[in-house]
This record gives structure tokens, sequence and C-alpha cells, in this order.
């Protein structure tokens, strides 16, 4: 069987599992839940491709609340953590350090094609990004810009398309 007949068996393997449980955590200094458009966004998306959403965090980008946060959804039935905020590189900035630190494998393709997808858009100004993916005591970790389009792209353009394949992989044991 070749790579591309073996990914499609996969996702068809994935797909029959049935919906996948999803966790949002917002970090911010200043949103609101009310003014949390991330959350609406990756809500909105979620129900429409048959998923659920079974947490939702918003967080100051504090490194205590990251790591508590993470341990907390860790131990729930959300099968994928998508956070978003806190991944630049201004000293406020803490989120990647913390994850980044706890995760048991990266995925570095997600990171790499984030920044390649976010220099079509912004130029240069990519590589201030420090989105990071990976594993974490059996969860999926995903974690982005907080701007409205870096969330967006990751979504439509990495996390989505793949999302069922992912969270089947990081729970299959054959």
């Amino acid at each position: 069987m070749n790579n591309s007949q073996s990914t499609e068996q996969h996702r068809a393997l994935a797909h029959a599992q049935g919906p996948v449980n999803i966790a949002i955590v917002t970090v911010s200094d200043t949103r609101t839940p009310e003014t949390d458009e991330n959350r609406r966004y990756l809500e909105g998306e979620i129900l429409r491709a048959g998923h659920r959403v079974t947490a939702y965090r918003l967080i100051k980008d504090e490194p205590s609340q990251v790591a508590e946060t993470l341990e907390e959804l860790a131990g729930g039935d959300s099968r994928l953590l998508l956070w978003n905020g806190g991944t630049g590189i201004a000293p406020r900035d803490t989120t990647y350090d913390v994850l980044s630190r706890k995760l048991d494998k990266i995925l570095p393709g997600f990171g790499e094609l984030f920044r390649m997808f976010s220099y079509e858009q912004v130029g240069a100004a990519a590589m201030l990004s420090r989105a990071v993916a990976g594993t974490y005591r059996g969860k999926l970790v995903f974690s982005t810009p907080g701007s409205p389009n870096a969330v967006m792209t990751a979504w439509t353009k990495l996390i989505q398309p793949e999302l069922e394949h992912l969270a089947w992989e990081v729970v299959r044991t054959s």
C-alpha cells in the first residue's frame, strides 16, 4: 500500500470513531468571554465539523495559569486542546514556554507549516510566531497566536483537515 492509500485508510478509520471532544483555551490579559471572537469562531467551526466543544477556558498569560489549565484539561475528556494567544516574543508571552516544556512529543511540522502560511500573509513577521503542537498525556495540544487571522489559518489549513486523523493517531494501539 502506498503512503497516499495508507493515509486515506487512516482517515477513514479515524472518521469512523465519531465526534472528537475539543477544548478551547484563550490566553489573554484583555479579552473577556463576551469579546473572545476566537472562541466564537472555533466553536462554530467545531460544531459545523460535527465535533464537540467540551471545555472552554479564558486565562491570563501567567505561567502558573497555563500549567494548571493544561493539567486540568489533560485529565478531562477533551482529546484536542486548542490554545490561542501567548505565543509571541514579548516578555508577557509565556504560553509557548510552559507548553513546549511539558509536551511529550512535539509535532514540528505544525509550527513550520503555520509559519509558512503566515509568511504568505504577513511576510517576515511570521518568524515572531512560536506556534507549537504536540501531545501531552494522550491529548493533542495546539497553540497558535491569538490574532483571529492566525486562529483561522491554523484551523482551516492545518487542524481541521487532519483533526480526526490526529485524534485517532494519538490513541491508537496498532
